[in-house]
């Protein structure tokens, strides 16, 4: 028998001592520290490996690559290397737990880095990598970071697109595991509303935003997403299903269309085709389980599953009280089945879908509250939301030089509210309720789309290469809305349309590359809207060039047009004239355009380190403005979430975005990160009056610091600690100055035009913090995290807002205060 040393035996010592501790505490606490300790126990028994495997194509093509070679380092040591079979498939068994990078080299073609990759002990890693042709013979591997973090898996992006990780979502303090919320700490990005993931790009609308999956655009992907909205309080995207993504800021490729802000390319990973791996989750946020393995091992076919319900809606179901009746309850899915085919093919079907509904009653509201971010304070509301995709892929290489993907898709998207007004007076500081109006407004939304994507890819020779394509949308409205009017005493139709529309977008791209150090892009985009007698037509031209001045300096340029069209409602409004009749007065509207300039300089001080500066200028025109006389830009749409219902528009407005930008950023290496990103920008907008007004989103300056640092201990480092912080600056958001007078007289908020955006609230500041911990046991992974928003509960006002007979109806309301975010996972 061996005797046990000093240190073993005052770890056994701390270990009777934690246990002491734990019979203290409550059953939950007991629960979950019995599993930890265990699991630590199981940790410290034995070394705890992985497997990481997966398969090598070529970028354009997707034919499998044979013999490519495939290594995995960590900080810049290699732990393990293998090549690829007949098949393009890797597989590389017995690596430690920890963090790596995958490089992946083969012979004539760019060498593909991995960054990031946490391998644990209850998941398998399986990775997809994509490999692009080069015209020198590369056969040295050498690593960096900097090839692989950064830039966008999209090969015709060049300048404003990074590709992010799931990594990524969940690093950053304050992300919530949210694409949207992670994507605001880059340049030129910046939060529209604590409260809601919607996204200000270079002080565009979030109106702007498009959101595409697996190949096609989709619907708003959130929660409680308002009709024409692109964000919401909660994502509906579970980040756990999410494969490597790119985000863009303009510019884009010609592939992309319908939108003059930003793009979400998002694609879903595959199960695991070999063994059956599931997760549990706890969290503020929401319970969830997920599921993956496979459904045939010999064809490689797999299953991807994952389910989430609103955990607060779980508690009130329990009798468990949490201060509030309003409690949001959702509910989301999201899978994906994979099938390869025969000679390199591969079909998949993919889903992901949810429902959400609360009810804010302001009748139960004993007291004015600056802090009501939902809903109107005069109202009871009743509000109803839905969306949900699935959609099928088919990819297959054509010989050796071009593959074809086609993706047939449906999709619904769906609101409803009922709201009856509260009328209501204040006594001794306290509401007294006089009479409630039942349904002063109700409306629904149903919007039905059946999509089909083709894409064809061709490489003509090692410098040239082709992508072709179309995205054919078929819309179905059932649209409805009813609000009373104030002055008339009756109730108004605004909306009452049913039928249908179409929207065609193809595209043609071509890539050049006279050299390795030289890129360019050409490619039109065309875009065509058929809905009733509108039919709306843009060809835009893009244009891109990268030049890698030497190893340090790269230079990127892009340019092009871009249009968009209005959220589909507005097509539908109808308005009442003079003699009575009543009109679509909107419905003939053409698209907002918009010219894109953008120059970026990228820097790589070190292997693990970068500069990146980005200038950008944006013409916007063609932009709906009311026919009448007023400072009214549609581009002023979009700061909350709520609908717009304008007098007559047409389309003669302009405005502009001008703004440099600047990343500085350290990959994670060496057990920590840093990222700071700063932009500078002013944005403009001209109304029919002809006036030169500041966008509601001119904030002028946003500035994102953000850093984490990774603690691990215990045999092979099973166990890790990482504390992340962010802190953002950002001037105050802008606002009309509301008329009292007018605003008492008609009974709601009457703004004063002529002087449209030229308040702002005082500077924005947040500091987030994360905590998380992670064990990794035998078979099993557990972690535990704490997420705080606003750790100094700071005061920043979101909105100024007009209760119409209250004894101060004009208040600020301000943006969320301190909320602490937590979860408990396991993976096994």
């Amino acid at each position: 028998m061996v005797k046990p040393s000093f240190a073993e035996a005052a770890e056994d010592k701390k270990r009777t001592k934690l246990k002491q501790n734990v019979m203290k505490r409550s059953k939950f606490t007991d629960l979950l520290f019995a599993i930890l300790l265990l699991g630590n126990f199981t940790a410290n028994a034995q070394e705890i490996t992985q497997t990481i495997r997966g398969s090598v194509v070529d970028l354009v093509t997707y034919n499998p690559m044979y013999a490519a070679t495939v290594a995995v380092y960590r900080d810049s040591l290699m732990h393990a290397a293998t090549i690829t079979d007949d098949d393009g498939y890797f597989r590389m068994e017995g690596v430690p737990v920890g963090r790596y990078s995958v490089v992946v080299s083969y012979m004539g073609y760019m060498q593909s880095v991995i960054p990031d990759v946490i391998v644990i002990s209850s998941k398998e890693i399986v990775l997809s990598v994509e490999m692009e042709e080069s015209l020198m013979e590369i056969d040295e591997i050498e690593v960096s970071a900097t090839k692989g973090k950064g830039k966008a898996l999209n090969k015709l992006a060049f300048v404003s697109a990074r590709t992010f990780s799931v990594d990524e979502s969940e690093r950053y303090a304050g992300s919530r595991a949210d694409p949207a919320r992670m994507a605001s700490n880059f340049a030129g990005v910046q939060g529209n509303d604590d409260s809601n993931n919607d996204l200000v790009i270079r002080g565009n609308s979030p109106l702007g935003v498009l959101w595409r999956l697996e190949g096609v655009n989709i619907p708003n992907p959130n929660h409680f997403g308002v009709s024409g909205t692109t964000g919401g309080p909660v994502t509906i995207l579970n980040n756990k299903v999410l494969s490597l993504s790119d985000f863009m800021t303009g510019a884009f490729p010609a592939e992309y269309g319908n939108s003059i802000a930003g793009v979400f390319d998002l694609r879903m990973r595959n199960g695991n085709n070999e063994h059956h791996e599931f997760s549990g989750q706890l969290g503020f946020l929401g319970t969830e389980l997920m599921a993956e393995g496979p459904l045939n091992k010999g064809k490689r076919s797999s299953y991807l599953a994952s389910y989430r319900y609103s955990t607060l809606a779980i508690f009130q179901a329990m009798g468990i009280s949490i201060g509030t009746d309003a409690v949001p309850t959702y509910q989301d899915l999201s899978f994906k089945l994979n099938f390869p085919t025969r000679n390199h093919g591969n079909i998949s079907l993919f889903g992901i879908g949810g429902k959400s509904a609360i009810d804010i009653l302001a009748s139960e509201q004993l007291a004015p509250d600056d802090d009501m971010i939902y809903g109107d304070e005069a109202m009871n509301e009743h509000f109803r939301t839905g969306m949900g995709v699935v959609g099928v892929n088919y990819l297959r290489p054509l010989g050796s030089s071009s593959m074809i993907k086609v993706t047939v898709s449906s999709s619904v998207e769906h609101q409803s509210n009922h709201l009856d007004k509260v009328y209501r007076h204040l006594d001794n500081g306290l509401y007294v309720i006089d009479s409630i109006m039942d349904s002063h407004n109700g409306y629904h939304s149903n919007q039905y789309k059946n999509s089909l994507s083709v894409n064809w890819n061709k490489k003509l020779n090692k410098k040239n290469s082709i992508r072709i394509g179309a995205i054919t949308d078929l819309y179905i409205f059932d649209v409805l809305d009813s609000i009373f009017n104030e002055s008339m005493l009756q109730h108004v139709t605004r909306m009452d349309h049913s039928g249908p529309a179409i929207l065609n977008q193809p595209f043609v791209q071509w890539k050049i590359k006279p050299s390795d150090n030289l890129s360019l892009t050409a490619g039109v985009h065309g875009q065509v809207l058929s809905l009733e007698d509108n039919l709306s037509t843009a060809l835009e031209p893009r244009f891109g060039l990268r030049y890698r001045i030497n190893e340090k300096n790269t230079l990127g340029f892009g340019t092009g047009l871009h249009s968009q069209m209005l959220p589909t409602y507005i097509y539908f409004a109808q308005l009442p004239r003079e003699d009575g009749t009543i009109v679509k007065a909107n419905e003939n509207l053409g698209f907002i355009k918009s010219y894109h300039n953008v120059l970026s300089w990228d820097y790589s001080i070190s292997q693990q380190m970068r500069i990146k500066l980005e200038s950008y200028y944006q013409y916007l025109y063609n932009v709906p403005v009311e026919y009448k006389t007023s400072s009214y830009s549609a581009l002023d749409e979009g700061h909350n979430l709520v609908r717009f219902f304008p007098d007559s528009l047409v389309n003669t407005g302009t405005g502009n975005n001008l703004g440099l930008e600047l990343t500085v950023e350290r990959f994670f290496s060496k057990s920590y990160f840093v990222m700071l990103t700063a932009s500078m920008y002013d944005s403009r907008r001209t109304g029919s009056d002809g006036v030169n007004y500041n966008a509601i989103f001119n904030g002028r300056y946003v500035v994102n610091a953000l850093a984490s640092k990774e603690f691990s201990w215990g045999v092979k480092r099973r166990s890790s600690f990482t504390i992340g912080g962010k802190i953002t600056v950002a001037g105050g958001k802008r606002y009309t100055p509301i008329n009292l007078q007018a605003s008492t007289i008609s009974g709601e908020a009457v703004y004063e035009d002529n002087l449209r955006n030229t308040m702002q609230f005082n500077p924005y500041f947040r500091a987030d913090l994360k905590l998380n911990y992670r064990l990794n046991a035998a078979k099993t992974t557990h972690e535990i995290g704490l997420d705080i928003v606003n750790l100094t509960a700071k005061e920043n006002i979101l909105k100024q807002t007009y209760v119409h007979g209250d004894e101060n109806p004009i208040r600020e309301v301000n943006q969320l205060g301190l909320l602490p975010l937590f979860y408990y996972r396991i993976d096994f």
